[in-house]
C-alpha cells in the first residue's frame, strides 16, 4: 500500500542521499576535465594546426561560447518538461562526446587539416570540408553543455529529499563540495592538460579529454539504480504564461477580501508540489486574479488558461521575485572576466621568473585564482559554517543573501586593488624607461597581481555559490533545471557586459593624439587603473542596488508535510521560509 501511495505521488521508492555522491562527483570530475581541457587552449589550436587569423579563430569561439551560453535555457526546459534530469544528462553527454570524438579524429589524422606551415611560405588557411567537421564538433559541443550544464547540479541536489528533517543540512552542503570538485577539474585541466597540448601533441590533448568525457558517462549510467530521480512535471513555461493570461483574462474582476478564497487543488498541483505547497503571499496582487473561480470555471477540471490555482500563481511570482537578485550578480562576472583579458595583458609585461630557469606562463596565473577559492570553500565549510551557527542559529551559518553580499565587497576590493596595482607596474616601467617598449619585460615581480586574483577567487567562493543556492532554493520545485541555467545565463550576460564596458570606455576615452585608457598595443601608455576604478564605482553602486533588493526580497513561503507525520498517518504541516 506504502509503495502504491509512494508511486502515485510521483516518488520512486527510497534512493538518493550520499550514496550517489561518488557517482555524480565523479561524472562532474571527468566531465569538467573535459570540458575545460577541450576549451582552454582551444584558440591555439585553431591558430596553430588549422592555421586560422586571430580575429577570426576569436570570433568562432565567441559565437562557440554565446551559443553554449544560451543552450542551457533549451537543456533545462527538456529536462523540466518532458525528459527529467537523469535522461537529459546523459542524452547531451553523448552528443558532447560525439562532437570532442570528431575534434580528436582531425587532430589525428593530417588529412583533417591543413598541411604544416613551411618558413619561406604563407600557411593554408583550413579549407570548407576541414572547418565544416570543426564547427559541426563545436556545434555538438555547444548543445551537449545545454544539457549538462543546468541539470548536473540540480539532480545532485535532488538527490536530498527535503521533506526529510535529517537531511536538511545536506542539500546546501552540497553546493560547497560542488564548487570545490569543480573548481579542483578545472585547476587539473588549465595545468596538466594545457601543458600536454602545448608540449605533447594535440592528439594527447585533445584525446585525453575525450576519454574522460566517456569515463563520466559510463560512471554516471553505472549509479542509475541509486538515484532519486523526479518525473518530469510539464513545461513550466506554459504554466507561467497560462497564469499570466488568466489574470489579464480577469482583470476586470475585484480582488477578493481573504486570500482563502482564491483556488485551489492539491489534486492537479501534486506532480509539481513534491516538497511542499507555495502558499499565497501578498505582493504582487494583480496576479491573484488568475486564481479567483467565478460561474464559468469548472472547479474540478479547470481551463488553465482562465482559473489557476494558489500554488501556480506562487510559482510565477517566485520567478518574478528572482529577477533584481539574477541582474545584481552580472557585474560580479563582468570584473571577474578581466582575469582573463587585461590582467593577463599585465601578466606578460611583468618579470614572471620562479627560478633563473623557470618562467610561469601568464596563462596560469589563473591557477592563484582557483587555490584561493578552493582553500576559501574548505575554510568557509569546515571552520566558517559551525562559527556562524553558533552565532546565527541557522543550520547553514549565514543566508545565502548575506554569503552574496559578502562576495560583492569582496569583489569590490578586487578591483580596487587592481587599479593600486596597475599605478604601480606603470611607475616601475616609467622609472626604467620602458614606457614606449610595450614588449619588453618590465622589473616588477609578477606576483604583485596575486592579491587581485586571490580576491576575485575568493568573492567567488561566496557570490557564487550563494547565487547557486539561492537559484536552487527559491526556485519554484518544477523549475530546478531552469533555476541553473539562470546561473549560466547570469555568467553569459557578465561576459556580454564586459565586452561592452570594454567597448565604451575604448571609444569615449579615446584622445585626440591617439590616447586611450584602453590602447590596443602599449598597455604603458593607458589608464587601466581607470578602468579598474569605474568597475569599482559600478560595483560599489551595485551592491547599493543588492542591498536594497535583499532588503525588500521575500523568501517563498512553503507549506511542508513532514516525512514522520505522513508516514504515520497524522497531519504534520510546517511552514518554511528556507535561507
Amino acid at each position: 500500500m506504502e509503495k502504491m501511495e509512494e508511486k502515485g505521488n510521483h516518488v520512486a521508492r527510497k534512493k538518493g542521499g550520499l550514496v550517489t555522491m561518488p557517482f555524480i562527483f565523479a561524472n562532474e570530475i571527468c566531465e569538467k576535465l573535459a570540458v575545460v581541457g577541450f576549451n582552454a587552449n582551444m584558440i591555439s589550436y585553431l591558430t596553430t594546426q588549422l592555421h586560422m587569423p586571430l580575429t577570426k579563430a576569436a570570433n568562432t569561439l565567441t559565437n562557440f561560447g554565446g551559443t553554449a551560453s544560451l543552450t542551457p535555457l533549451l537543456g533545462a526546459f527538456l529536462s523540466d518538461a518532458y525528459a527529467g534530469r537523469f535522461w537529459t544528462i546523459t542524452i547531451a553527454s553523448i552528443i558532447y562526446q560525439i562532437g570532442m570524438i570528431s575534434l580528436t579524429v582531425s587532430a589525428v589524422l593530417p588529412q583533417l587539416r591543413p598541411p604544416p606551415c613551411q618558413h619561406n611560405q604563407v600557411c593554408t588557411e583550413a579549407d570548407g570540408g576541414q572547418l565544416a567537421i570543426l564547427y559541426a564538433s563545436l556545434l555538438l559541443g555547444a548543445l551537449g553543455s545545454g544539457g549538462i550544464r543546468p541539470c548536473v547540479v540540480a539532480f545532485g541536489a535532488d538527490q536530498f529529499d527535503e521533506t526529510d528533517q535529517k537531511q536538511t543540512t545536506k542539500t546546501w552542503n552540497y553546493f560547497n563540495w560542488y564548487y570545490f570538485v569543480m573548481g579542483a577539474s578545472i585547476l587539473l585541466a588549465v595545468t596538466v592538460l594545457v601543458y600536454i597540448q602545448d608540449n605533447i601533441g594535440w592528439g594527447w590533448g585533445l584525446g585525453i579529454p575525450t576519454i574522460a568525457m566517456f569515463i563520466s558517462i559510463i560512471i554516471f549510467m553505472v549509479g542509475y539504480p541509486l538515484y532519486r530521480n523526479l518525473d518530469p512535471a510539464g513545461s513550466p513555461f506554459t504554466r507561467l504564461i497560462q497564469v499570466s493570461v488568466a489574470a489579464y483574462k480577469k482583470r476586470k474582476l475585484p480582488l477578493v477580501s481573504d486570500p482563502r478564497l482564491l483556488y485551489q487543488n492539491d489534486e492537479l498541483d501534486g506532480p509539481i508540489s513534491l516538497g511542499g505547497k507555495l502558499l499565497h503571499t501578498k505582493h504582487m496582487k494583480f496576479l491573484d486574479k488568475a486564481a479567483i473561480a467565478t460561474e464559468e470555471d469548472n472547479l474540478k477540471l479547470p481551463n488553465l488558461w482562465r482559473l489557476n490555482t494558489v500554488h501556480r500563481v506562487e510559482e510565477l511570482k517566485s520567478v518574478i521575485r528572482m529577477g533584481p537578485i539574477w541582474g545584481s550578480g552580472i557585474l560580479l562576472i563582468t570584473a571577474y572576466a578581466q582575469q582573463n583579458t587585461f590582467s593577463l595583458q599585465q601578466a606578460k609585461t611583468m618579470d614572471r621568473h620562479l627560478t633563473k630557469s623557470f618562467e610561469i606562463p601568464a596563462g596560469s596565473m589563473s591557477v592563484f585564482n582557483i587555490v584561493t577559492m578552493l582553500s576559501t570553500i574548505a575554510f568557509y565549510d569546515r571552520l566558517f559554517i559551525p562559527f556562524a551557527r553558533k552565532l546565527t542559529g541557522l543550520d547553514r551559518g549565514i543566508t545565502f543573501l548575506h554569503r552574496m553580499g559578502i562576495g560583492f565587497v569582496i569583489s569590490i576590493l578586487a578591483t580596487l586593488v587592481a587599479g593600486f596595482v596597475e599605478t604601480k607596474r606603470k611607475n616601475a616601467a616609467f622609472a626604467h624607461g620602458l614606457v614606449d617598449q610595450p614588449h619588453s619585460i618590465i622589473p616588477i615581480s609578477v606576483f604583485w597581481l596575486i592579491p587581485q586574483y586571490s580576491l576575485h577567487g575568493m568573492a567567488e567562493a561566496f557570490m557564487s555559490i550563494g547565487h547557486l543556492e539561492f537559484f536552487y532554493d527559491q526556485a519554484p520545485e518544477s523549475m530546478r533545471s531552469t533555476a541553473a541555467a539562470l546561473f549560466w545565463t547570469a555568467i553569459s550576460a557578465g561576459n556580454y557586459v564586459s565586452t561592452l564596458l570594454v567597448s565604451l570606455v575604448h571609444k569615449f576615452s579615446a584622445g585626440p593624439n591617439g590616447s586611450n585608457w584602453l590602447p590596443d598595443n602599449n598597455l604603458n601608455k593607458g589608464k587601466l587603473e581607470y578602468f579598474y576604478w569605474v568597475l569599482t564605482l559600478l560595483q560599489v553602486i551595485n551592491l547599493i542596488y543588492y542591498i536594497v533588493c535583499a532588503k525588500m526580497y521575500t523568501f517563498k513561503p512553503i507549506q511542508v508535510i513532514k516525512k514522520e507525520a505522513a508516514e504515520s498517518e497524522e497531519k504534520g504541516v510546517e511552514l518554511v521560509n528556507r535561507v
